[in-house]
């Protein structure tokens, strides 16, 4: 029997490769093509349309890197092929990797409208079905001659990631051109083959039913003449048809087919190119919709809606009308899938309030569901997010991509650092680019790890990441898969029917508490350091002009800048995708990036400014600014005052080589080499820096990992470390109470100034790198004399808590991770605060410390540079600025503090005298995180604030203006009934938080 089935399966391999796919298309001629190559960026539809293009030969090459060649393609159908089924084929020159990773191409009619995306799983155009014969064929093709820039094995380094290096040498050989007769029965044949063939590969070789289709594939090939394959195609799929129609077992896993395609807004492609891709693909949905009455197509990314709606509105067209239908639907809302690891709290917020509203005013549709497969893991503080944007649902696949740990569900509640709980799913079939395989379907049963309380899974089908969607085969299949003995049975449904079916199914699923940790892309927390600054400052500025502008707006009637902050948000939110903010993208994104983020500081700045000039008024006063939301420096938060001084700092020799800082609150050491050997703090009598060892310290690694240049780091870089230990200058500041440090290294330089502010318990590291090495990880260490078994992360809206140890596979599996302003560490009454502005990546470990076993040494070290050569090999190659700043003593409170106070240091401007706050809070554990008037306009101010610490906290918030009524309300600032109102007294408003509880306070003003 073994052999039986081994002939027959090697049998139906040949067949179908040699003989009936082939027998798919019977008879060709060839069209005609000419070529126009824009000379430069993509240009209008309208401009390609009217180029004069010159003839071009099927075998010519064309298409220089991230290039756009219009094609022209004509013909003539023959008269003898009237009555029957005829398609274009159109091969660009394409290879057998997935769409989305080499050329593509929209089909356009002669008066521009679209017809469909050409890509290397989807190359034809239906030209009649039938024809009459005789019929001219006229085509354009808008074809992108994006290079090919992922190769798997190995990752090499390429110029062709920027079109500033590309070069101009032709990408792509111009393949088939030609008309052809589409032979539909054999095209079903192909597709009952296949998923019988599939089928029958993953059944238990002792299943009856795996013998009983094999004999019928057997039986099916006897059928075909090899040399007639159209004439004998019916009767073959006659001999199929009584396996086909065997139902499905009741108890058969239950996949709910989703239409997507995952389109990364950029990665191997820069940010213009993916507004094409998503104009390809959503023509090909629309295309598929109108061909597939069962079909449902989901898209996720409310900036690749809006681009389509922008760039392409004959495609938006259809779109809408297909929306309308209930066929292709809005989903995640979300403006981005975007990184949930780094974006800080506000920003993830505004990826729903962005989003949502989005397909709100377009569609009036509300989004239940956060949809985002291909997010490198997810932190703590999402969940109450997604409750706070009106969602209740979560997806994503990409968990199953960790290396250690097998995560032990796929339906399940998440709760976070809150206590709020999503109902979460990680589809089985552990791909966002499910085709409709047999392997994939039957992995997906076997897979799912709640058999026996569900039964009901999802599976994302359809090509992704660069594009394409879903073909006209994968519906095919699915179709046949519907209801079939030994296959799961396969519906087309959207997300929402998915959801609402899942949760009824299995209403009280198992719970996992904390963040999602992804087991790698750990170095997506480093990788593109400038981007990463970017983001962060573009926040901090973000809230700065917002908070400015609305109290100006308040108090001096300034013109509050709606659609300038709108836009910048947007933009800010983009670079947030997946593949921007993780520093994973080409060299050509990351270039855009940083002229991007230095064109949203200019505009930005300038809204501060000019706020803060309506606040200031005339006079010569100098004023401090501060829109942290502590008060510092004896500035009010979100006020502005006269600068207060306070004591100094004094700079003195210290016995054996360095310096010695002092300001009465902290003594630092800095010895010979310019390293930190100590920082004592007089008011605890305590050391921070542990015994023997040296903080402020730079260490170097080798980075080389196994795979993923610039997504990973592996454990094992840690095995080889160097201590950049020798100093070319140890000097004094020109300040005169600082310490600066210069070392070369490499080819590389760094700048170190070491200060202790006048009364402040907060030593300030700020490191210049000029980095110019390959393959290496920088990191900043602070081995620190504190005995603690875990240590807080600050997170969106709080903190997240990890272990400092490794007693477990997942605690050891987390030995890089994100944190946000700060990460602390403390035992019972004394703590340590390390801050900083602009990096996300860190490891704490603890080790046994050098003078015997009485105790260990925890080291805090911040991540600052890599220097992956994949997919850009000049990654993070120049100057860089970090700012952090080491705070010993420090409670979690001050922890929090010091956090905002790094990123958002006081302004200073001159004017007629002090400004009182919009609204002030009585307690620093009620952290406010954003003050703005509402976006639709009203005048009202939205105040969104969250408990800090991480305990229950009530407080008195105090609006410094008029309040004619209030309302709690969701992150879209519509109101909650179910929130009620809060006590009231005049201005006063007490609330009461839970535990990091997030709360949106809408105030209408008289």
């Amino acid at each position: 029997m073994h052999d039986d089935r081994s002939l027959v399966e090697a049998r139906l391999r040949r067949v179908l490769d040699e003989r009936v796919r082939p027998a798919v298309y019977p008879e060709s001629v060839p069209l005609k093509v000419a070529v126009w190559h824009a000379p430069g960026e993509p240009v209008p539809v309208a401009e390609g349309l009217a180029a004069e293009p010159e003839p071009i030969e099927v075998g010519a090459r064309w298409g220089a890197p991230w290039g756009t060649s219009w094609f022209r393609v004509t013909g003539t159908v023959p008269e003898a092929w009237a009555g029957r089924t005829v398609e274009a084929l159109l091969d660009l020159g394409f290879d057998e990797n997935m769409p989305g990773f080499q050329c593509e191409g929209l089909v356009h009619r002669p008066d521009g409208t679209p017809v469909k995306g050409l890509n290397p799983r989807n190359q034809w155009v239906r030209i009649g079905a039938p024809v009459e014969g005789g019929e001219e064929v006229r085509l354009h093709i808008e074809a992108a001659s994006n290079p090919v820039i992922l190769d798997y094995h190995p990752f090499l380094p390429t110029r062709l990631g920027d079109k500033e290096t590309a070069g101009s040498e032709p990408q792509y050989t111009l393949a088939r051109m030609d008309l052809a007769v589409f032979d539909e029965t054999v095209w079903h044949l192909v597709t009952d083959l296949e998923v019988l063939g599939e089928l029958m590969a993953e059944l238990p070789e002792d299943s009856a039913r795996r013998w009983e289709i094999l004999r019928a594939v057997d039986r099916a090939l006897d059928a075909i003449d090899l040399q007639d394959v159209g004439a004998t195609a019916g009767e073959a799929r006659a001999r199929l048809a009584d396996v086909l129609a065997a139902p499905a077992v009741p108890s058969a896993h239950r996949v709910s087919a989703v239409g997507h395609a995952h389109i990364d807004s950029a990665w191997l492609w820069p940010l213009r190119e993916t507004v094409r891709k998503v104009a390809r693909t959503t023509a090909n949905m629309t295309a598929l919709i109108d061909d597939e009455p069962d079909f449902v197509f989901a898209m996720s990314q409310a900036q690749q809606w809006a681009w389509v709606k922008e760039h392409r509105p004959e495609v938006w067209a259809r779109v809408k009308k297909a929306v309308a239908d209930g066929r292709f639907v809005p989903a995640g809302g979300m403006w981005v899938e975007s990184d949930t690891n780094m974006p800080g709290s506000e920003a993830m917020a505004r990826q729903f309030v962005h989003g949502k509203r989005f397909f709100l005013d377009e569609f009036g549709i509300e989004n239940q569901e956060a949809w985002l497969p291909d997010t490198f893991g997810f932190a703590a503080g999402l969940p109450q997010i997604i409750r706070a944007a009106g969602a209740k649902w979560l997806l994503t696949q990409k968990i199953s991509w960790s290396r250690t740990n097998r995560f032990p569900h796929h339906t399940f509640r998440w709760e976070g650092i809150d206590g709020t709980r999503i109902f979460t799913h990680f589809p089985p079939v552990d791909t966002y680019n499910c085709s409709m395989k047999g392997s994939e379907l039957a992995h997906a049963a076997r897979n799912f790890r709640d058999k026996g309380r569900a039964r009901h899974s999802l599976a994302p089908t359809g090509w992704g990441d660069g594009g394409g969607g879903t073909t006209r085969e994968m519906v095919a299949k699915a179709a046949r898969l519907r209801d079939l003995e030994g296959s799961p049975t396969v519906t087309w449904e959207t997300p929402e029917a998915f959801f609402a079916r899942a949760e009824a199914e299995y209403p009280d699923p198992p719970v996992w508490v904390g963040e999602l940790y992804l087991e790698l892309h750990r170095a997506t927390l480093t990788s593109q350091a400038k981007t990463k600054q970017g983001n962060r400052r573009s926040e901090h500025l973000l809230r700065e002009a917002e908070l400015w502008a609305a109290t100006a707006a308040v108090r001096t009637g300034f013109p509050y800048p709606y659609g300038e902050l709108d836009r910048i948000w947007k933009t800010v939110l983009l670079h947030q995708f997946h593949d921007i903010l993780p520093g994973s993208s080409i060299a050509w994104v990351h270039r855009e990036a940083r002229a991007t983020y230095e064109r949203l500081a200019g505009e930005l700045t300038g809204i501060i400014d000019a706020a803060q000039r309506a606040l200031a008024g005339e006079g010569t006063t100098p004023l401090l600014f501060n829109a942290s939301p502590h008060t510092g420096a004896g500035v009010p938060a979100g006020g502005a005052a006269t600068p207060v001084t306070e004591g100094r700092t004094a700079l003195t020799p210290r016995a054996g080589g360095g310096h010695v800082l002092d300001n009465g609150l902290l003594r630092v050491e800095i010895d010979g080499r310019g390293l930190v050997v100590s920082v004592y703090d007089p008011e605890a009598d305590r050391e921070t820096v542990a015994p023997g060892r040296a903080a402020g310290l730079l260490q170097l690694h080798p980075d080389f990992p196994n795979m993923w240049d610039a997504w990973d780091v592996d454990e094992f870089y840690r095995n080889t470390v160097t201590d950049l230990t020798g100093a070319d200058e140890v000097t004094p500041g020109e300040d005169g109470a600082s310490v600066r440090v210069v070392r070369s290294f490499g080819a590389s330089r760094v700048t170190q100034v070491l200060s202790l502010p006048p009364g402040e318990r907060r030593l300030v590291l700020d490191t210049e790198v000029d980095w110019h090495e390959t393959e290496k990880f920088l990191k900043l260490a602070f081995p620190l004399d504190v005995h603690a078994e875990r240590y807080a992360s600050e997170t969106q809206f709080g903190h997240v808590h990890r272990p400092t140890h490794t007693n477990t596979s997942w605690e050891a599996a987390k030995f890089e991770a994100c944190n946000h302003r700060f990460v602390h560490l403390e035992e019972p009454g004394w703590g340590v605060a390390l801050v900083n502005d602009s990096t996300y990546g860190h490891d704490v470990t603890r080790t046994v410390r050098t003078d015997g076993d009485r105790g260990t040494t925890t080291t805090v070290r911040a991540s600052l540079l890599r220097a992956p050569r994949f997919p850009d090999p000049e990654t993070d190659q120049g100057v860089h600025r970090f700012r952090h700043a080491l705070v010993p003593g420090a409670s979690i409170g001050e922890a929090v503090r010091e956090g905002w106070r790094i990123n958002l240091p006081e302004r200073r401007v001159t004017g007629a005298g002090e400004v009182a706050p919009l609204v002030t809070v009585d307690r620093d554990a009620v952290v406010v995180t954003a003050v703005k008037l509402a976006d639709d306009g009203s005048g009202d101010v939205v105040v969104r604030f969250h408990e800090a610490h991480g305990g229950r906290a009530r407080a008195t918030l105090t609006a410094g203006f008029e309040v004619a009524g209030a309302a709690v309300t969701d992150l879209l600032e519509r109101p909650l009934p179910q929130a009620g109102t809060p006590e009231r007294d005049g201005p006063r408003f007490t609330v009461r938080l839970r535990p990091f509880e997030l709360v949106t306070l809408r105030l209408r003003r008289t």
